[in-house]
């Protein structure tokens, strides 16, 4: 039996996919016979980034807080791989994206005093990450291919893919209902707004959309549905809970899941849990990894591509049926055990 402490780095009064993750990982891995527990570091707003690395550089996690050493630390979010300790292995959620990949979008706003600003401190985080994974990390692994390249453009590291299997929840199969689920915080990046535009298409003019969750696009994406005509065919459920989730995966037709560029995305493999179909895009990052012909449609990033492969699944519930085998069966392959298995150092 190993002492293990599971780093990641949060914003205060935050959730998030990484602190899922890190819970579920330091279950997994008392279940499989380790002591672990959870250490939630500092990662700070835009301007005290240096102050964010210092605190984690400085965090102790040689010994518990009864005096017992922590023979190993496995850290996630940015900055918590700037903690020190002989055995640290990093299964990478992501960088800070806006310094990143997400530059451009980020940068585009500022000012020219404030674009010079945050490149020098772009430039400095960039050095330090890279630093990190070089120096403080024993064992680097990424949630996705994605991640994965993004580590060997940017800091010329090489990490191995590591993609987590769903949180444990009841997942069922309850049919295969008259409904397309798109479950995703409402964000920009998200494009829940692409799967509004494609029930506007001509191919789709008939199907129903329920979106569960909340966040800043809210406001602009009811607006958005009352202008396009689709008050009566698509609903806001808001946040749904842990229980909410589970019941709409198990009664949709497939899911929606339609990102850029995402990291990963718990959504594909709950779906598959449920024995559903995702549809997803070419530029969705991580989800493309998973979905393939056999359990779902990767389409353009078009409204009209979305827009097909919903209407081909609504038009026949066998086929959904199958591809959400098929899904469930893909998704037996991904196991909390094996994650344990290749995180934990001998």
């Amino acid at each position: 039996m190993a002492r293990i402490a599971v780093v990641t780095a949060a914003p205060p009064l935050s959730e998030g996919g990484h602190l899922v993750l890190a819970r579920v990982l330091v279950r997994a891995l008392e279940e499989a016979g380790h002591q672990a527990g959870l250490i939630t570091t500092a990662s700070n707003r835009f301007g005290r980034q240096a102050t964010a690395y210092l605190a984690n550089w400085c965090t102790d996690v040689g010994e518990t807080g009864s005096g017992d050493r922590i023979d190993q630390v496995i850290t996630t979010r940015f900055p918590s791989f700037a903690v020190r300790h002989p055995k640290q292995v990093s299964w990478l959620n992501h960088t800070m994206r806006e310094y990143y990949d997400l530059w451009d979008d980020f940068s585009t706003g500022l000012s020219p005093r404030g674009r010079l600003k945050e490149s020098v401190r772009r430039r400095l985080v960039h050095a330090a990450d890279t630093y990190c994974f070089n120096h403080h990390v024993k064992s680097l692994f990424a949630i996705s291919s994605t991640v994965a390249g993004r580590l060997k453009r940017w800091n010329g590291v090489t990490a191995d893919v590591l993609h987590p299997p769903a949180p444990p929840r009841p997942y069922r199969c309850d049919g295969y209902g008259d409904f397309l689920f798109f479950p995703s915080r409402l964000t920009a990046l998200k494009r829940a707004d692409l799967a509004i535009r494609a029930l506007a298409e001509p191919v789709a003019r008939e199907l129903r959309l329920v979106i569960g969750g909340d966040g800043p696009e809210r406001v602009r994406l009811r607006a958005l549905v009352h202008d396009l005509g689709l008050d009566s065919r698509v609903t806001f459920a808001g946040y749904v809970d842990d229980a909410a989730l589970v019941d709409y995966l198990a009664r949709c037709r497939a899911v929606v899941f339609v990102p850029r560029d995402e990291d990963y995305g718990f959504v594909t493999i709950e779906a598959f849990e449920s024995a559903k179909a995702v549809i997803t895009c070419h530029d969705s990052g991580g989800p493309t990894e998973l979905v393939t012909p056999a359990t779902g449609f990767v389409v353009e990033p078009t409204a009209a591509g979305v827009a097909a492969a919903a209407a081909s699944i609504m038009a026949d519930r066998d086929l959904a049926e199958r591809l959400g085998q098929q899904a469930k069966e893909s998704a037996a392959g991904f196991t909390w055990a094996n994650v344990v298995r290749k995180l934990v150092l001998p």
